[in-house]
């Protein structure tokens, strides 16, 4: 059964998610603030939620906070099925993997598990809403971390593949870069 924001904010409380650091901030904070930068970008509240649950079990550069792959089906319910899957691959993916597939115009789509070693295959609508998950996670965390430049080129193919909300939202966060920071 698919739950209310205070029901997905409650279980993350639930976990400490308030007590992790993320990006000079609480790691609940984050995650509430990829959600609320993914509803203004006119994602749908499945992608949103998955934007929510991005990091739940850790990824490839946030490891402060894991929630055990067994928890999986807790998340899967509070969630749904879709939003959970979503999730867990932008937790487990391979980034290199993930950012050569960004050049593919047409699906399926590959990725590889870095968890697994697998290879996820993704229908294009999948890897769309993948990459909306994955760049609206940065674009809420970058002007913090000030590290612009961590896959610049994946994240703007990212926004450029989206099209117009998600280009206007990477251009809005890049503008803020101080110009000492591009030298």
């Amino acid at each position: 059964m698919e739950m209310g924001f205070k029901q997905l904010t409650d279980f993350l409380v639930g976990l400490g998610t308030e007590q992790v650091g993320h990006t000079h901030k609480s790691y609940l904070a984050h995650l509430i603030g990829v959600y609320r930068d993914m509803e203004s970008g006119g994602c749908s509240e499945e992608v949103c939620r998955a934007g929510m649950f991005h990091s739940i079990y850790g990824t490839e550069k946030f490891q402060r906070f894991a929630l055990p792959l067994e928890r999986r089906p807790d998340v899967r319910a509070l969630i749904g099925v879709r939003a959970e899957r979503l999730a867990y691959i932008n937790c487990a993916m391979d980034r290199a993997s993930f950012d050569r597939t960004l050049d593919s115009s047409a699906g399926p789509y590959r990725i590889t598990d870095r968890l697994t070693e697998e290879k996820i295959v993704l229908t294009q609508e999948d890897f769309e809403d993948l990459c909306r998950v994955h760049l609206y996670d940065w674009l809420e965390q970058v002007p913090r971390s000030k590290d612009w430049d961590y896959r610049r080129a994946a994240y703007r193919r990212m926004a450029d593949r989206l099209g117009e909300a998600a280009q206007q939202a990477y251009d809005k966060v890049f503008a803020a870069e101080k110009p000492e920071a591009r030298a």
